[in-house]
């Protein structure tokens, strides 16, 4: 008896086919470009349920099972889709968006190759400056006057790094030694290959307001121009329930429950109680939780009642 072998059509997505290779342009010199993909949002569907072909009919029933595995942290069937970026970023920023080791990598060697002969640049009016209460934050800009300055000082840098780099390689100098002491603003490119839930967690990492502008800048095309077209169901699900959502500590509901009550003593007490509110010099003192606590209430449009 002949066997009888089913095949299969690969899923495709005709809004992600029609960007394949299309270059995204990031901040001066950089890019991104989807190079592949394996799976949609049915694929997401088809694991959840464990079933072959075709989903369920109903997209409103797919996005329904979609919208359920994201709001209760059901991680897997999101795994099996994947896609493969082709990226072109500053070494600083590479430096950050490597740390997520979730991914396959494979990024352009100036130990085989000679760097690429691009640095990012920044314009007068982009210096940021450091924040007062983030160690690893920043907030505001610098006058343009001094900016100008820093832009040309950055620009002299640059170009004398890359002379002294050049004139290493003219000499015969090995490439692995060459490239030494050229600046961190100097761009590289990756093959860049994750699946989809992880590829989430990045982004739920790097487009967050406190992030840095520079990966910032990047996660936001990813997300906005890619994975909106790549997988619409589960970025809305995402957005919904991962970035535009709220959390909550048992301790902040305790003082919620205290401030509809209409308890504000109580809820002073309580936050006193949790070492939110320690006073020195008549002004409350740095204090993480409360302060993320503070940004909630005013998302909700609720006062602070110790204030």
């Amino acid at each position: 008896m002949d066997q009888i072998i089913e095949t299969l059509d690969k899923l495709r997505v005709p809004s992600l086919d029609e960007i394949l290779g299309k270059k995204f342009p990031v901040l001066d010199d950089g890019f991104i470009r989807v190079i592949d993909y394996m799976g949609s949002d049915e694929s997401i569907v088809q694991a959840a349920r464990v079933s072959y072909g075709k989903g369920t009919k109903k997209v409103s029933e797919d996005r329904g099972l979609i919208r359920y595995l994201m709001r209760h942290h059901h991680t897997t069937p999101f795994e099996m889709c994947e896609i493969k970026l082709h990226v072109r970023v500053p070494m600083d920023t590479w430096r950050q968006w490597i740390r997520h080791r979730t991914a396959n990598v494979n990024e352009y060697s100036t130990r085989y190759s000679i760097a690429i002969d691009a640095a990012q640049k920044t314009k007068s009016g982009e210096w940021r400056l450091q924040a007062k209460n983030n160690k690893q934050g920043s907030e505001g800009f610098f006058p343009e006057e001094i900016g100008s300055k820093l832009t040309e000082r950055e620009s002299e840098l640059q170009e004398f790094a890359r002379e002294v780099y050049q004139e290493r390689l003219s000499l015969g100098v090995a490439r692995e030694q060459a490239r030494k002491d050229l600046p961190l603003s100097t761009y590289t490119e990756a093959y860049w290959k994750i699946d989809l839930q992880n590829l989430l967690h990045f982004l739920a990492l790097r487009m967050e307001s406190h992030a840095q502008y520079e990966i910032r800048s990047y996660a936001n095309i990813i997300g906005n121009e890619i994975v909106s077209r790549w997988c619409p169901l589960a970025w809305e699900a995402f957005l919904d329930y991962r970035m535009n959502s709220l959390s909550f500590s048992a301790q902040e509901i305790q003082v919620l429950q205290k401030i509809y009550a209409g308890e504000k003593e109580e809820a002073i007490k309580l936050a006193d109680n949790f070492g939110w509110l320690k006073i020195v010099d008549n002004r409350f003192t740095k204090n993480i939780e409360r302060m993320e606590f503070e940004e909630k209430l005013e998302k909700l449009g609720i006062e602070k009642p110790w204030e």
